[in-house]
């Protein structure tokens, strides 16, 4: 992916979590319960483009803030 597309991704993301009601560290722990090794820094990273998801975590964070994937993914 490129940077651009990178940013757009992230700040869906950002939108979707801060919607459900979550800080960044909350989705962060979240996820590390679900066994996901992820940081409340990498969810920061991610949403303003300079970390990629993984497909673990796009699957897990589909499932914890309830959301459909073409959410995640619209450009």
């Amino acid at each position: 992916m490129n940077y651009e597309t990178e940013k757009l991704i992230g700040a869906n993301l950002k939108k979707l979590r801060e919607i459900a009601g979550f800080t960044q560290d909350m989705l962060a722990t979240k996820m590390q319960v679900c066994g996901c090794d992820i940081t409340r820094s990498a969810i920061a990273k991610i949403e303003v483009g300079q970390r990629h998801l993984y497909p673990d975590e796009i699957i897990l964070i589909k499932q914890i803030l309830n959301i459909d994937y073409d959410k995640i993914f619209e450009i």
